[in-house]
């Protein structure tokens, strides 16, 4: 999947019953996170065994659905149970099997110096 790094990233963090598929995991997305599910961000949900992530979005004119399973290792998921945001560069981040604490140097703002 390729992600934008400017893209907003909500996760739900901790451990979400993944049979829900996307009815179930909009509402989760607007009852238990509080965000609209229709603002173009992505959210991400991750199973108790840490192999399976979804990434739920709106996609113009309907819902899509993104899965990605792991066959041998565990995504670094964050436990804590509440919500997450992230850029779509730290998603990568994840999906590639690092840690959110692996992060490249920090981004600076120019300030004038007047």
């Amino acid at each position: 999947m390729i992600v934008s790094p400017e893209v907003k990233v909500f996760l739900a963090t901790g451990a979400t019953d993944l049979r829900k598929s996307i009815n179930g995991l909009s509402a989760l997305v607007e009852e238990e996170m509080s965000v609209s599910p229709f603002t173009g961000a992505l959210f991400g949900f991750c199973n108790r065994k840490r192999n399976l992530i979804k990434l739920l979005y709106w996609d113009r004119n309907g819902f899509a659905l993104w899965m990605k399973r792991l066959e041998k290792d565990r995504f670094e998921w964050p436990k804590s149970n509440s919500k997450l945001e992230l850029t779509g560069r730290e998603l990568r981040w994840l999906l590639d099997g690092l840690t959110l604490e692996n992060q490249a140097f920090e981004t600076l703002g120019y300030q004038s110096a007047g």
